[in-house]
C-alpha cells in the first residue's frame, strides 16, 4: 500500500520559516523521521520511505501555493495512490497556533493552496492536516501575517508540536483517518 504525503508551502529562502511554510516544515521532519532525504523531481521535491510495510511518497510542490493542487493531482496520477490514501498538510488561520485537526473534507476558505487543490481535483474530498497558525493580524494585513516569520514564542511552541504531527501522519498510515481522528483532534 502507497500513500502520498504533501506539505504545502513555498519555495525560496524568503518563505523559509514562515507560518505559510509550516507544511514544509512538517515534510521535512518526516522526512528526517523516517530517515529519508529529498530530490528535486517533476513539480516538485520528493522522498520515498518505508514505514511499517507501507510506502510512504512525501512531496513539497515547487509550483508555490497557488498552484500546490497541479503537484498534488500529478503525483496522485504518477504514483497510482487514491486521494483517501493522501494527506495535505496546510496552515489554518481558523485555528490557534500549535492545534492539529485532522479532517477528510471540507472548503478552502481563504487559502489559495487548498482551493488550487479543490479545482484541480473537481471536489472537496481529500485528507488534510490542519495546521493552526491562528489570526493575529490587522484588517487587511493577511498575507502579511501568513508570510511573516514565526515570533520566538510561537517558533517554540511549533517545535513542542511538529513530533505530534509526525505522529498523526504516522497514526493516518497505519490506522486510517477516522482512528487519527477519534484519538488526536481533541487534544
Amino acid at each position: 500500500m502507497k500513500y502520498l504525503i504533501v506539505g504545502l508551502g513555498n519555495i525560496g529562502d524568503e518563505y523559509a520559516n514562515t507560518r505559510h511554510n509550516i507544511g514544509f516544515i512538517i515534510a521535512d521532519a518526516l522526512a528526517a523521521d523516517l530517515g529519508v532525504k529529498f530530490v528535486t523531481d517533476r513539480l516538485a521535491s520528493r522522498a520515498e520511505a518505508r514505514y511499517r510495510g507501507k510506502t510512504v511518497v512525501i512531496i513539497k510542490p515547487t509550483t508555490y501555493m497557488n498552484l500546490s493542487g497541479k503537484a498534488y493531482r500529478y503525483w496522485l496520477t504518477v504514483e497510482n495512490i487514491e486521494v483517501d490514501n493522501s494527506l495535505v498538510i496546510v496552515d489554518d488561520l481558523d485555528l490557534d497556533p500549535g492545534l492539529l485537526r485532522l479532517k477528510t473534507k471540507g472548503s478552502g476558505g481563504t487559502h489559495n493552496g487548498l482551493n488550487n487543490i479543490i479545482e484541480m481535483l473537481g471536489n472537496n474530498e481529500f485528507p488534510r492536516l490542519r495546521v493552526g497558525i491562528g489570526n493575529d493580524f490587522a484588517r487587511g494585513f493577511q498575507v502579511d501575517y501568513v508570510l511573516g516569520k514565526f515570533t520566538k514564542q510561537e517558533e517554540k511552541l511549533f517545535m513542542e508540536r511538529i513530533p505530534v504531527a509526525i505522529e498523526m501522519i504516522k497514526s493516518y498510515i497505519l490506522s486510517g483517518a477516522t482512528n487519527t481522528m477519534n484519538a488526536f483532534n481533541n487534544k
